[in-house]
């Protein structure tokens, strides 16, 4: 016959409370530091995000999601005869214990096709993916403090 309507909300309400307790602790999994974007001028469309991701167990960096961008993607740049080269980071590892830089002139978030310009000062959103070992994805949400030059520490 199933439950009464009350027990099923109940029920629902559980769950989803038990959803979240379990999204904090896989959040918890990557934690992030010194979020900055770099802040635009008019009309440009392009921009990247820079912050230090610290594993606390093994998980790869999959992708990044923004409002701001309508292309979000982890780039990572290198020097080739002279020449700086740059393309898509499909998969970026970190071990656990691990802190990777996502810095300018090497890995970062590349955010393109900008909906409108970022001014210093700004917050801009941003979503990571993490997927573990086990094939769990994370997400962490991240707000990046824009300007023309990295925060001081």
């Amino acid at each position: 016959m199933g439950l009464p309507v009350a027990d099923r909300v109940l029920s629902r309400c559980l769950a989803a409370l038990l959803a979240a307790g379990t999204a904090s602790t896989v959040h918890a999994q990557v934690t992030v530091d010194g979020a900055w974007a770099r802040a635009t001028v008019p009309n440009q469309s392009a921009t990247g995000a820079f912050m230090r991701l610290t594993a606390q167990k093994d998980v790869v960096l999959t992708c990044a999601n923004s409002p701001v961008a309508g292309i979000v993607e982890v780039h990572e740049m290198w020097m080739d005869q002279g020449i700086m080269r740059m393309r898509p980071a499909d998969r970026v590892p970190l071990k656990a214990g691990q802190t990777i830089e996502l810095k300018s002139g090497g890995l970062h978030v590349m955010m393109m096709d900008l909906k409108k310009q970022i001014k210093a000062g700004e917050r801009v959103p941003l979503t990571l993916s993490f997927t573990a070992a086990d094939g769990s994805v994370s997400k962490i949400e991240v707000n990046a403090t824009a300007g023309f030059t990295p925060p001081t520490r």
